[in-house]
């Protein structure tokens, strides 16, 4: 069973420009995101999890208990979120855009070696992939 807990590099993304297209993410916003290669730290105490995201355009962070709803604060505007594990490699951000109502998600893969990040929003066809080499745990 491999580990949340940890340090994450950033190396590759999959159909990431066309998911935030279909979602409305203006143009340079999409380039700069496509670009950025962030390290992502992961703490969990058996309580709160902490999920850290660092590039050289911005950092962010979120602390929350898992499965307690919690305000995510995104560039645009701030979400209603829940964080659930699926199993023991396996978890699960659902958020709600407050302004619109539309419901969005990141799931999250664990194995020995990386992180997939799924991404996807119903006005998005097609998922987007972030993929994240593991550091340390």
């Amino acid at each position: 069973m491999p580990s949340v807990v940890g340090k994450y590099q950033h190396y590759k993304n999959e159909n990431i420009d066309e998911y935030f297209s279909a979602v409305g993410v203006p143009y340079m916003a999409r380039k700069m995101i496509a670009m950025s290669s962030p390290l992502m730290e992961i703490t969990y105490d058996g309580e709160t999890m902490t999920i850290k995201n660092s590039s050289l355009l911005r950092t962010t962070e979120s602390t929350f208990k898992i499965g307690v709803e919690y305000d995510e604060h995104m560039p645009a505007n701030t979400i209603k979120s829940i964080t659930t594990f699926i199993n023991d490699n396996e978890m699960e951000t659902k958020s709600v855009i407050p302004d619109t109502n539309e419901n969005t998600s990141r799931h999250y893969l664990f194995t020995d070696d990386e992180c997939i990040i799924t991404l996807t929003h119903e006005k998005a066809k097609i998922a987007g992939k972030r993929y994240f080499r593991r550091l340390s745990q």
